[in-house]
């Protein structure tokens, strides 16, 4: 079988960054490396693929991602969305689990954000996602940030309709016939928990409710636990629940049931993302789906635009992407009884 760049990197015991720059004849490498590289290269017999031979070009082949936790069945969907449509592109992704701590000199450190080590970066729901867009513009390296927490006017975004998304899950409780309904968002670091707010507010206000009833929180299940404890202790339990993430929606579900309310025939909990668990908790979980596939795939189409335009109309780019969510219907909602 003929040898590849993974082979390459395994023998000489480095990443495949490092195998790429090397092609590449980038001076940022240490002699002892290139030589490591250079020795697996003659004998493995390894010829570069043409991918690889676009790095003559002072490319690396390389494309980065970067994003703070691989804990989220949504994220991990819309990396694997990325690599796999990176990999049809003819890059390999290098990636970088951040930990969105700033260095001394005020700039987000990150390995990625280095000179010939990738040829673009894709920036997925980062915290330091304002230092992050002025270094990269600052360096002149392509970029796209999927999940903004802020508006941009002039970076390019992939993005889901959180309003919409927010305003169909409370459509979907009204439809069944529920008056009587709360929300539990997230906190507004995220411009997605604030944007599913509205969509609820403007929902229940449309409606002639009163959408008073909302609890702002943080993503998380001890969030939803907590607050439908409250709510449950101080006698204004609702009728039906919509959570801001699946995660929040299964802490309310916990919390009403150990109350011994029943979901949903006595509380309706609709949740958002549609993470894996949503279809394996009893019940299985009512929630907004995210568009993981299109998101990665609308993300790699941008960079690989902008990295093939001259240096100085690469951040000139504005394109923003905003994708759909969509209801999906299972057991934890259904009509007020």
């Amino acid at each position: 079988m003929k040898a590849n760049i993974f082979d390459v990197a395994k023998k000489s015991g480095l990443s495949t960054v490092t195998v790429s720059r090397v092609l590449n004849n980038a001076p940022t490498v240490r002699e002892k490396n290139r030589q490591k590289v250079l020795e697996a290269i003659k004998e493995l017999n390894y010829s570069p693929s043409s991918a690889a031979r676009t790095l003559k070009h002072g490319r690396t082949g390389v494309i980065g991602l970067t994003l703070t936790a691989l804990n989220d069945s949504v994220f991990d969907g819309v990396v694997k969305s990325v690599f796999d449509h990176s990999q049809r592109s003819g890059y390999f992704l290098a990636i970088s689990i951040a930990s969105e701590a700033s260095d001394d000199t005020g700039e987000a450190s990150n390995f990625l954000f280095q000179e010939d080590r990738v040829d673009g970066i894709i920036v997925l729901s980062s915290l330091e996602e304002e230092r992050y867009i002025s270094e990269l513009k600052k360096k002149r390296i392509p970029f796209v940030v999927v999940d903004s927490h802020q508006e941009h006017v002039y970076v390019p975004t992939v993005n889901v309709n959180n309003y919409r998304g927010g305003y169909e899950a409370t459509k979907h409780l009204i439809s069944l016939g529920h008056t009587d309904i709360a929300h539990i968002s997230g906190q507004d670091t995220f411009l997605s928990a604030s944007e599913r707010r509205k969509g609820f507010t403007d929902a229940m206000t449309q409606a002639g409710l009163s959408p008073a009833k909302i609890a702002v929180g943080s993503f998380g299940i001890h969030c939803g636990y907590d607050i439908m404890k409250q709510w449950i202790a101080s006698g204004q339990t609702p009728t039906a629940v919509f959570a801001a993430d699946d995660v929040i929606a299964l802490g309310a579900m916990r919390a009403l049931m150990e109350a011994k309310f029943r979901v949903p025939e006595d509380v309706s909990v609709i949740g958002y993302d549609d993470q894996l668990f949503a279809d394996e908790v009893y019940p299985k979980l009512t929630t907004m789906r995210q568009p993981v596939e299109e998101l990665g795939e609308h993300a790699v189409q941008i960079l690989l635009e902008q990295m093939s335009e001259p240096q100085d109309a690469q951040h000139k780019r504005t394109t923003k992407i905003l994708l759909e969510p969509k209801l999906v219907v299972r057991e934890s909602t259904s009509f007020k009884r």
